[in-house]
């Protein structure tokens, strides 16, 4: 595959190989709950910046789409300035009712959602959902998903130059609607709709890669080649649940993604490998509840986590994971998250 040249400026082409660096310090707001009991002391907290595709954040927690509404419904909780950077649920051109409930159904050790991109569209999101954002300190992502190349083209172009937007998620690995694995599990398709969306904006531009292929590194290099700027990994796994009683799927259309910490080894598993074959900045996703779950995929090689299914168990789980993250550094000295990113990681990895 023969990688195409990027649309956009020096400084547009420069981020795309921006691997995570520090940024300005900034104490953890709102609860504190570390993973080991141990409060970090303020004179020494260590450096939580990092920088994502050229997107400074001022820690590396972040939310996971689909799991963190439009953002307000958390904000009785804690002060979502906390935070490194949100995603919202997923924003498509029209609006979407979902799929019929039930949705979600409990796993051991996760749950089965097929939620089917329910969401206001992007006119209505745009008017209503976005001046929300503008308030806040945090950096906004939004996660798009089209039907099409030109329908992902048309939301990217929709999203460029508006101001509070830092970025682009795309959806290309959703299993809960018709054609939403298409383009995460054929390198090709992957390939244009990540040209696509990088040919009509200057935003930085990061394709979310489903585990549900039998390599993830091929999508990750076709993703890299149409000029990703960095990569989240990974989506959710399909699964199933059968009523033993009814003997029928306990979801209306049978499957579902199944999240949670069921499926952390394996996302910890793939960012591994997609660090080891990509040289772009990794977002590290799936079944992360606490700091040292967060930890293992820094050192997996991500340069930041999102923070998802907790969020339904506890609402301030993605502060919880924060402060974790931060007390673990602090108690084995280190002075900063990015020391620690990809040290799981053969030596021999190439770096730039």
């Amino acid at each position: 595959m023969t990688p195409k040249k990027k649309k956009g400026s020096g400084k547009d082409q420069g981020r795309r190989r921006t691997s995570a660096s520090s940024a300005e310090p900034s104490s953890v707001v709102g609860h504190r709950t570390s993973a080991s009991s141990v409060e970090p002391s303020s004179s020494k907290r260590p450096k939580l910046g990092v920088t994502i595709a050229g997107i400074a954040m001022k820690n590396p927690v972040m939310t996971a789409s689909g799991t963190f509404g439009y953002g307000t419904e958390f904000t009785r909780f804690f002060d979502l300035n906390a935070l490194g950077a949100i995603i919202v649920k997923t924003v498509t051109m029209h609006s979407r009712q979902g799929n019929p409930p039930p949705r979600i159904v409990e796993t051991p050790g996760g749950m089965l959602n097929s939620i089917g991109l329910q969401n206001v569209g992007i006119d209505a999101f745009l008017r209503h959902k976005l001046p929300f954002f503008r308030s806040l300190t945090t950096p906004l992502l939004v996660n798009i998903a089209g039907k099409s190349l030109e329908e992902f083209a048309t939301l990217s172009k929709r999203l460029t130059d508006v101001e509070g937007v830092a970025g682009i998620e795309l959806n290309i690995s959703c299993p809960n609607v018709a054609g939403g694995l298409d383009f995460g599990t054929d390198p090709a398709l992957t390939y244009e709709v990540v040209r696509a969306v990088r040919q009509a904006t200057s935003l930085p531009v990061i394709p979310k890669l489903s585990p549900n292929v039998a390599d993830i590194t091929v999508i990750a290099r076709a993703a890299a080649d149409a000029g990703a700027d960095a990569l989240s990994l990974i989506n959710t796994i399909v699964g199933m649940a059968i009523d033993v009683r009814t003997r029928r799927p306990k979801l209306p259309g049978a499957t579902g993604g199944l999240s949670g910490p069921a499926i952390r080894p394996i996302a910890v598993r793939m960012v591994w490998e997609v660090a080891r074959t990509v040289k772009l900045p990794l977002i590290g996703i799936g079944g992360i509840m606490t700091g040292d779950d967060a930890i293992e995929f820094f050192l997996a090689g991500a340069s930041a986590v999102q923070v998802g299914t907790a969020s339904f168990l506890d609402p301030l789980a993605s502060v919880k994971v924060l402060a974790g993250v931060e007390a673990y550094l602090t108690r084995h000295g280190f002075d900063a998250v990015t020391p620690l990113i990809g040290t799981a990681l053969p030596p021999h990895r190439e770096t730039e």
